[in-house]
């Protein structure tokens, strides 16, 4: 531990002591804590050599070349050389044997905007694949070429060689842990330079024992490259992004947001993706930081893959994802603006592309109009919603109606579509997600139109009602039915409606539903709480759900000239059943018992003889 006396003033003197640093504790805490993987030390090795050569050209203007060069050896060793500024003999203790100081590295111009690295722990991730790294390196500042080699265990030597160099620059070389000789393996280290630094406007060189060196860097962006027009050049993106994300897109959008030097592409899926699936590709001054980047795009553009290149997002300390802060912030809104504006454009210039997005991604969009005018305007114009008149967009709809209505659930929607059309009003299905606020916010619109959601008690109040002779003719049968039905706290009502197949209809009404709750919840409370929910109650009126039979089915004109006894009650009993079923409402306990009994007394008269009561049916050959 070093240690030295230290004049502290006011608080007298004292001994300075300095922490000790566990190398195997930091290489551990780098693998198991910080990194997704060992496979950072590539990217550290190509950073920090850029780094170099970017140092360089600042040191020297007239300067201009700059080449990282790496090389698989035979013996499994790894090399990575770059002309770029070099380290002295003093540089070289402060900056490679040195955990956590940033001073020095300050000097060098390595924590400038135009620098990759921002953590000075690039070196320390090749001990997650090697027992020992040896830095060969001459500085453009003079001096003679300097060997320092550190090990795992936390030792470092160095000596002052200038015969093992004669050029600037530096040189890494790894030998590989016995437990990750793959890791430096050649296939491996090309895949990974190649994924990391593909878009560096340094060359990065590959060479492997037996083959001769390629290049691994591409000298512009997909995005910076010049087309001869607008449509070769979406050609030439879509075919890039069909390489990133495994099928071609439906489309590519230009991503900008200058204040945080960002640029690139967002590629439309061809599919529907679920909300949170999938990440976006994102470089850091050209070096990839994360191929499944989050919280770049808002929540609702989750139909779109970004591909960007920034310089001032800031990112996490293990250098893999984006940190959330004010400009992250501001470049996640602006991109969604860009979003937003290229679904609009479409509306305008390319219905055609629009109908085809919105048939995939439709879910995305109605998450942005419940809360954007613009967008909830393209929804109301091109968005096709399921309807009793069939499926069309609203603005179609909404012809010659004065009131739109609509039903909140699915189950509601199909079981009164048919009969609310006929009865002259029409419906939308509102049970699907961001369905209902649209609906609601239509009126931003247009103060003309008016939404509500459909009571289904105002539906049964507009059908059809009996004639004198019909009702006469249904009076007996809707006497049996009242005291039956009355058990189940039900109502019968005698309508003619389409379509004819519907014997009865189960009608819940808001009024209903009101009063049902508010017994329900008097029911379970206490005394005290009682007397107030009977307060809300409205005691002059008792409001119940209706079963309404449909005097157009032959069924409820049978039953109607049917005499009084078990077997009417049954048949009540058993249309009231299925139409709850019908309607997808809920059976309570009561429900299911009428719905049991009626079943099996039927079946029983079924295979009764009618020669005498009770006498079993004989069976025919």
């Amino acid at each position: 531990m070093d240690h030295r006396d230290n004049d502290t003033g006011a608080q007298g003197t004292g001994t300075e002591h300095r922490f000790q640093v566990d190398l195997h504790g930091i290489v551990d805490l780098l693998s198991h804590h910080l990194y997704a993987s060992p496979r950072v030390f590539a990217r550290e090795l190509v950073q920090n050599a850029t780094d170099a050569i970017t140092a360089r050209r600042e040191f020297d203007p007239g300067w201009s070349a700059g080449t990282v060069r790496i090389d698989s050896a035979a013996d499994g060793s790894l090399q990575v050389h770059d002309d770029g500024i070099g380290l002295t003999d003093a540089e070289v203790h402060t900056f490679l044997a040195s955990v956590g100081r940033t001073s020095k590295r300050d000097d060098l111009g390595f924590t400038r905007q135009d620098f990759l690295g921002q953590f000075g722990i690039g070196l320390l991730s090749c001990f997650m694949v090697a027992d020992a790294v040896e830095v060969v390196t001459r500085s453009a500042r003079g001096g003679p070429a300097v060997r320092w080699t550190g090990y795992a265990d936390g030792r470092y030597t160095t000596s002052v060689d200038d015969s093992a160099r004669a050029e600037i620059g530096t040189t890494v070389t790894l030998r590989p842990r016995p437990d990750a000789g793959h890791w430096l393996a050649a296939g491996q280290v090309h895949t990974l330079v190649r994924g990391y630094a593909q878009l560096l406007d340094v060359p990065v060189l590959f060479g492997a024992p037996g083959v001769a060196p390629v290049r691994l860097t591409e000298p512009q962006a997909p995005w910076e490259v010049d087309h001869p027009d607008p449509q070769a050049r979406r050609e030439a993106l879509l075919d890039y992004g069909a390489t990133l994300i495994g099928a071609r897109p439906m489309d590519v959008i230009d991503l900008r947001v200058p204040e945080a030097g960002l640029v690139g592409v967002g590629y439309v899926l061809p599919s529907a993706s679920a909300v949170g699936q999938g990440g976006h590709r994102v470089y850091l001054k050209r070096m990839l930081l994360s191929e499944d980047a989050g919280k770049l795009l808002p929540e609702w553009a989750f139909f779109v893959r970004a591909v960007v290149d920034t310089a001032l997002l800031r990112p996490t300390a293990s250098r893999e994802s984006l940190y959330e802060d004010d400009l992250l912030s501001s470049v996640r809104e602006g991109l969604g603006e860009q979003i937003r504006s290229w679904l609009l454009d479409l509306a305008v210039s390319r219905p055609q592309r629009l109908t085809a997005f919105l048939r995939v991604h439709h879910l995305g969009v109605k998450a942005l109009a419940v809360r954007d005018d613009d967008m909830l305007r393209l929804v109301d114009a091109w968005l096709p919603f399921e309807t009793s008149r069939g499926m069309m967009p609203l603005r179609t709809f909404r012809q010659q109606l004065s009131m739109i209505r609509y039903v909140e659930t699915v189950d509601e929607f199909r079981s009164l579509a048919a009969i609310a059309s006929a009865a002259g009003t029409p419906i939308v299905n509102a049970g699907y997600a961001y369905d209902a606020e649209i609906l609601q916010r239509l009126p931003r619109l247009d103060a003309a139109i008016r939404t509500r959601r459909l009571d289904p008690g105002e539906l049964a109040a507009r059908l059809e009602t009996l004639s004198p002779g019909q009702l006469a003719t249904a009076a007996g049968f809707l006497r049996i039915a009242q005291t039956v039905l009355a058990e189940l706290d039900c109502v019968p009502q005698v309508r003619q409606f389409d379509p004819v197949t519907v014997p009865a209809l189960y009608v819940h009404g808001q009024a209903a539903r009101e009063q049902d709750s508010l017994r329900r919840g008097r029911d379970g409370s206490d005394e005290l709480w009682s007397d107030v929910l009977s307060a809300f109650a409205d005691v002059d009126v008792d409001h119940r759900p209706e079963l309404v039979f449909n005097w157009r089915h032959p069924l409820i004109r049978r039953l109607a000239g049917q005499p009084p006894g078990p077997a009417l009650r049954h048949a009540v009993e058993a249309l009231y059943g299925q139409a709850l079923l019908a309607g997808h409402h809920p059976l309570r306990a009561v429900d299911s018992a009428a719905l049991n009994r009626s079943f099996l007394a039927l079946l029983d008269r079924a295979f009764t003889d009618p020669a005498g009561p009770g006498t079993p049916a004989q069976e025919t050959e």
